[in-house]
């Protein structure tokens, strides 16, 4: 607690940053007694400059930079800087990487759900939900390492596809994996999600009205929980999202619990898509034809074999036309992620811009925990899936 805040009766409190291993924000909240009158999230702690070092890489070496911020949703901010640059580019992906592409992202999603619901249930006290979604998202992990050959930042989407096919035996081991997570679903029900103590701490707490949550320019889970069917994936479909079917999923009670719920719900319908995607996917090419045929003659036998991409060396440097410019969207676990680049005719974008999901959620800070509890605060924080280190970019 540090001075005294505007008022007379109110005091200045600060809490964190305390994250242990990097630091993550600070907010700064005026208090009177225990009750919040303004909070101000003090941010740019874990700050990377993606965008600015961006400038002094190759397009394909910007990838691993891109997937560093969001952490648990690398493959859909991959995927939506590599559809900027294929837009610079004028070239497209073949269907089959497309589809692949579209099964790491809803892994992903799973992923990054979970990894958001532990988050929140170690802010309210429950170590047993945190520790149970940490446990449950190495299963996506996993798989994803199966498919990928990396368990976190995959680089897996490239200009033109993807680098590998799937692996074999990999739809029965993830049609496994799905039938777990379906099982434990109940479980975090009784658990969690309709403990009384959870429903106390976040039903009718940081309330976000339909009118506001468009007003704000909130994205993501954070606005359908207030009754807004907005998804990139919908709206603007891409990849493979136009050829499956899928619910938008949506609550009209803007609360915290709705937003956990909206979360919950989203890792049934991105089960509901995998299925989809492994039942249906195209044969074919992964890699766009005008890239694989400049694959050397000595490595086509390799690729032909294992299903694994070695880089034409024209990947490595990529020049899209002078002058030329791209955005791409994506529906990131998040909400939509928004990439901008434009071309000086070199190797490297001359611009590049990124705007996260986190960036756009984080002014709900202080809009809804104005007048809140100062006990609030967390359950509130935890209900947003807000990550710091993707905000600060």
């Amino acid at each position: 607690m540090s001075g005294a805040g505007s008022g007379e009766r109110t005091l200045e409190l600060l809490i964190g940053p305390q994250h242990p291993a990097s630091g993550h924000m600070r907010l700064v909240a005026e208090v009177d007694g225990d009750v919040v009158v303004r909070l101000r999230p003090d941010i740019g702690y874990v700050h990377r400059t993606v965008e600015k070092i961006a400038e002094t890489k190759t397009y394909l070496q910007t990838i691993p930079l891109i997937e560093r911020p969001p952490l648990a949703d690398t493959a859909n901010h991959n995927l939506g800087y590599v559809m900027a640059v294929e837009r610079l580019l004028g070239v497209e992906a073949p269907p089959r990487a497309q589809w692949l592409r579209t099964l790491l992202a809803e892994m992903n999603r799973i992923h990054s759900h979970l990894y958001g619901l532990g988050i929140h249930g170690i802010m309210l006290g429950s170590s047993t939900a945190f520790m149970w979604a940490f446990g449950d998202r190495e299963i996506m992990i996993e798989m994803a390492k199966r498919l990928t050959g990396a368990r976190i930042t995959y680089s897996y989407m490239i200009p033109g596809g993807v680098r590998r096919d799937l692996p074999p035996g990999f739809a029965e081991e993830m049609e496994k994996a799905l039938r777990y997570l379906e099982r434990r679903l109940p479980d975090y029900d009784r658990i969690f999600f309709s403990n009384p103590v959870t429903r106390a701490r976040l039903e009718g707490v940081g309330v976000l009205t339909r009118e506001d949550a468009i007003r704000l320019g909130v994205v993501g889970p954070n606005l359908r929980a207030s009754g807004v069917a907005y998804d990139v994936r919908r709206a603007r479909p891409y990849a493979a999202y136009p050829e499956l079917d899928f619910q938008v999923v949506t609550r009209s009670e803007g609360d915290s619990m709705a937003r956990m719920l909206v979360r919950v719900g989203e890792i049934r319908e991105s089960i509901r898509m995998i299925r989809q995607i492994l039942a249906r996917m195209p044969d074919g090419p992964i890699l766009a034809e005008r890239y694989a045929k400049m694959i050397p003659p000595k490595w086509r036998d390799y690729v032909r074999e294992t299903g694994r991409i070695k880089f034409p060396a024209i990947l490595a440097s990529l020049r899209p036309p002078k002058g030329a410019e791209a955005v791409s969207r994506v529906e990131a676990a998040r909400g939509e992620a928004v990439f901008y680049l434009v071309s000086d005719g070199g190797p490297r974008p001359y611009r590049m811009r990124m705007v996260t999901p986190s960036l756009r959620n984080v002014v709900l800070f202080s809009h809804l925990t104005r007048g809140c509890r100062v006990a609030d605060i967390p359950a509130i924080y935890g209900s947003l899936d807000y990550f710091p280190p993707e905000a600060d970019r």
